[in-house]
């Protein structure tokens, strides 16, 4: 079959590197875990195949369907997998894809000339971690098609009939033997499908859930700059125009948009790709592009004197607050660093960013000095901030751990010095601080009570907040210092748990201090030491039998098993209503208490929940809260 380069697309082009015996036996090396993470990507494999050859040239439509029992099924309008004999092992192109680790055509640069599929494993690795999988091909006016049980054929590929299209589709049943979570969450799928269409401009990726008859269509034409009007959506931006550009040089496409907002938040929006792949710890292209948007924007400053002669230069930290931009580089043969390709470790992939964002940046600033003069003032004044937060953090740095005491909002430590053993409250109020304190295990369980409210760190620089005395308090009891300094590896405790009233008030301060900790601890979300205790709702009393609720269900439960007569019953509005045993056996004993592990699944969704929720605009507050009141429960007025 020709491609439209002139190459030919047969069996004879995939290059076989190795077997797939591993993989049923380590799947977690493979696809990251066998949760709820590693059961999503294995949905991802098979739709990056399908974007591949759209970016090859090849079909424009993608259709994905959540069907009934936990199965996926995938269509693309693509050449389709090779049907023909490979030449070397004698079986068809499309068992060799599916049962040979590492076996594709894209380990030669005709058949895909930028491959975003190529992670080390592919498809062959959904296949052996299913429990069953059927692929069709249409091909050369025919179908044709084959069955698999966990990765081993169990009918010969074989015409079905025929088709005047061509493609592929996948279907394939998660192994109830491999995957501890096997239910397919609609919003992670859509979060990656919506990403893949941002950065494949003019491809469509539909989405259908066939049990809930939820359904969506992904296409941007605008590519990259649909991306940010998307990310800034609820922000207040500082120029209307995105500046943007997408250009090829040799065998290199890179496509970058961004735009600034009034945010103080530093990096949180800049997100790199590529080959389509996401970056999360991002690597060489975006080190060029950071060093060139660094050296631009001094070079302009100087230019035209905001910056004077006897003044340092801004810093990279000063030029990208409030940043928001995507960058995607499209290239062949890239190098990852790690298993989990998440930084791009090509060399050439730095020179190429770095000379062409210079170029760009600075001919837009030069053709746009309004904006340019808007981005200076906004860097300048974040310049100013930064050396007050550092002037704040040395003052942060020169107080010891704080000992233990009983005087409010003061931390009491814990005996134990192993992190890893070691639990920290954050408590709301000293009511419920000193039953805290009292009830708890003071060998591994430290309280930290926190008056009042803590700072919307969504509105606040650095320099503000680090003026606050309950964040310093509370960056010193963990000990992982904050922004730049921060360290992960110096957190004094492993489980570092929220607990606040069952009520409004209570909710708030746990979203104030998750928006803290998103923003400027995301590590401490990342690694798993963030928790939600679940103190109950109701406690149960009958004769002199105590029962707690956690839930209106449970309580629902209780109530029918030892019927209503005699029952007295408490509505707990608040932490401090409880004694200190009682707290302690419901909420703080490890054998009894119920704890919600924070995390993020999408960082662009949480981004987008945390600034319509904390940042400065009511209107799409009020419209999420419109859209969300039916799910609240539990709801104090």
């Amino acid at each position: 079959m020709a491609s439209k380069n002139g190459s030919e697309y047969g069996a004879e082009q995939i290059q076989i590197l190795e077997g797939l015996e591993a993989v049923r036996k380590r799947p977690g090396m493979y696809i990251g875990s066998t949760g709820r993470d590693g059961l999503h990507h294995l949905v991802y494999e098979v739709v990056d195949n399908s974007v591949d050859e759209f970016v090859a040239g090849f079909g424009k439509n993608i259709y994905v369907y959540i069907l009934k029992d936990n199965i996926i099924k995938v269509t693309d309008e693509g050449r389709g997998i090779p049907t023909d004999i490979h030449p070397k092992t004698k079986k068809s192109g499309v068992q060799v894809a599916l049962t040979m680790l590492h076996a594709g055509g894209k380990f030669n640069n005709e058949t895909y000339k930028v491959s975003g599929g190529l992670h080390g494993v592919g498809v062959s690795v959904v296949n052996a971690l299913s429990e069953w999988l059927v692929v069709r091909v249409c091909q050369k006016s025919e179908i044709h098609e084959q069955k698999y049980e966990r990765g081993k054929p169990v009918s010969e590929l074989e015409v079905v009939g025929k088709s005047n299209k061509t493609g592929t589709t996948i279907t394939f049943k998660p192994d109830f033997k491999i995957f501890s979570e096997l239910t397919f969450k609609y919003e992670t799928v859509e979060s990656r499908l919506r990403e893949l269409a941002f950065l494949n401009k003019g491809l469509c990726i539909h989405l259908k859930d066939e049990i809930t008859q939820r359904e969506n269509k992904f296409l941007f034409e605008g590519g990259l700059k649909s991306f940010i009007e998307y990310i800034n959506k609820n922000k207040d931006v500082i120029h209307p125009d995105i500046i943007y550009f997408d250009k090829k040089v040799d065998d290199f496409t890179l496509e970058l948009a961004m735009q600034y907002t009034t945010n103080y938040t530093l990096d949180n929006d800049i997100y790199t790709y590529a080959n389509n792949i996401k970056t999360t710890e991002g690597g060489m292209h975006l080190n060029g592009f950071k060093t060139a948007l660094t050296r631009t924007v001094n070079s302009y400053a100087r230019k035209y004197k905001f910056i004077k002669d006897n003044e340092n230069n801004l810093s990279g930290e000063d030029i990208r607050e409030g940043l928001a931009a995507v960058l995607s580089i499209k290239m062949p043969n890239p190098e990852f660093e790690g298993q989990t390709k998440t930084k791009l470790g090509s060399p050439a992939a730095r020179g190429i960013c770095d000379t062409m964002v210079g170029e760009v940046v600075g001919a837009y600033m030069e053709e746009h000095p309004a904006t340019a003069k808007l981005i200076l003032e906004k860097a300048i004044m974040s310049s100013r901030a930064r050396e007050a937060a550092r002037k704040a953090k040395e003052t942060v740095r020169r107080k010891s751990i704080l000992e233990s005491t009983t005087l409010p909002g003061k931390l009491a430590d814990c005996r134990e010095k192993n992190p890893e053993l070691s639990e920290l409250y954050i408590v709301e109020g000293d009511s419920a601080g000193g039953s805290a304190k009292q009830g708890r295990d003071s060998k591994t369980q430290a309280i930290l009570p926190l008056r009042g409210k803590i700072l919307n760190v969504e509105k606040s620089r650095l320099d503000r907040i680090l003026a606050t005395e309950q964040i310093v308090s509370l960056v010193t009891a963990i000990g992982t210092g904050i922004h730049d300094e921060f360290d992960i590896e110096k957190a004094r405790y492993h489980k570092i748990i929220i607990m606040t009233d069952a009520d409004v008030d209570g909710a708030h301060i746990t979203t104030l201090l998750l928006t803290f900790f998103y923003r400027y601890a995301r590590a401490v979300i990342d690694t798993g030491y963030l928790y939600i205790a679940q103190p109950p709702l109701y406690k149960i009393q009958k004769a002199k039998h105590v029962d707690y609720a956690y839930t209106d269900r449970q309580l629902e439960i209780k109530l029918a098993e030892i019927g209503k007569t005699g029952v007295t019953l408490q509505r707990y509005k608040g932490l401090g209503e409880m004694n200190p045993e009682q707290l302690w056996e419901t909420t703080m004993n490890p054998m009894n208490r119920t704890l919600l592990r924070v995390n993020i699944e999408d960082a662009i969704e949480a981004d987008e929940i945390f600034t319509i929720l904390m940042g400065d605009k009511v209107q799409p507050r009020k419209e999420f809260i419109e859209l969300n009141a039916k799910e609240v429960k539990n709801l104090d007025i």
